[in-house]
């Protein structure tokens, strides 16, 4: 299971629950120059470009992926991208590579051949806006999830199984949403049931906990909520997270707690690795 192949006729899925509440405004990780909102809109779209960077191949942009981004607390759930892509819940990659809302110039840092970096302005496109407004309405949107996966799987049976990633900075404001977790990854293709992985970040400068095998390293009942309604971790995705240097074990979940920057993008580096593209 897990290791059906990525094809045009077999497409990949993924879906992005992303929390807009108002606490979504706070600092990143202790940071004073960045908010939780844009931290997660910088890797999402950083995500999406690398997709298409996959994706691209000598006769264009390959069409092996389909891609939504979910926004939930603003204060609906409903689709989040911007400009010609608004209120559409999955996009094949090829057309998002070739209709960015817009494309900005950012500084990063590359190294020299002397160990140390020199700044250079890169091309950053940009498909996802950061919002934080209102309450945090997690059961309606992993609901509207199970909705749109569902119909995707029944239309892609031979597909990898689509992966769900929900990105939260706190409790649930509409109820338990264990349940509706349960009812999502019931779902699936027949390479396997639907994947969903959820990751906690914080404002606080804390250790992170990622891919967390039991209960007990979790600080709270939002840790173990979160860790309950967390997909285990496939086979190459634990291989991935063990080259990566993370203490993963047979019953690892795909599930950060006090995630930071850094690790948010780790995590969704290892939880979007999916089967060989063909």
């Amino acid at each position: 299971m897990y290791d059906a192949e990525i094809s045009r006729s077999s497409p990949g899925c993924f879906l992005f629950l992303i929390d807009q509440s108002g606490s979504m405004s706070d600092p990143f990780g202790g940071s004073m120059t960045i908010s939780k909102s844009q931290g997660v809109a910088d890797t999402i779209n950083k995500l999406i470009a690398n997709l298409v960077l996959k994706c691209t191949k000598d006769d264009g942009i390959r069409d092996y992926f389909e891609v939504g981004v979910i926004g939930y607390g603003n204060p609906e759930v409903a689709p989040a991208f911007s400009g010609i892509f608004a209120g559409q819940e999955l996009i094949k990659i090829e057309a998002l590579g070739n209709n960015p809302l817009r494309i900005e110039e950012r500084m990063q840092q590359f190294p020299t051949e002397g160990g140390g970096t020199v700044e250079k302005p890169v091309k950053f496109p940009i498909w996802f806006e950061p919002v934080a407004n209102s309450a945090t309405p997690m059961c309606k949107a992993i609901s509207y999830s199970k909705t749109i996966i569902e119909r995707w799987s029944n239309e892609h049976q031979n597909s990898y199984p689509p992966i769900v990633i929900n990105i939260t900075d706190g409790d649930s404001t509409d109820g338990n949403p264990i349940p509706y977790a349960m009812d999502l990854y019931r779902l699936g293709t027949n390479n396997g049931n639907a994947l969903f992985f959820n990751i906690h970040i914080s404002s606080q400068k804390a250790v992170p906990i990622l891919y967390p095998d039991k209960e007990a390293p979790l600080p709270d009942q939002l840790g173990k909520s979160l860790f309950e309604m967390s997909s285990m971790l496939p086979e190459p995705m634990m291989q991935a997270a063990q080259k990566e240097g993370f203490n993963v074990a047979a019953n690892s979940r795909g599930f950060g707690f006090n995630a930071d920057l850094v690790s948010l993008i780790k995590f969704i580096d290892i939880g979007t690795r999916v089967g060989n593209l063909r």
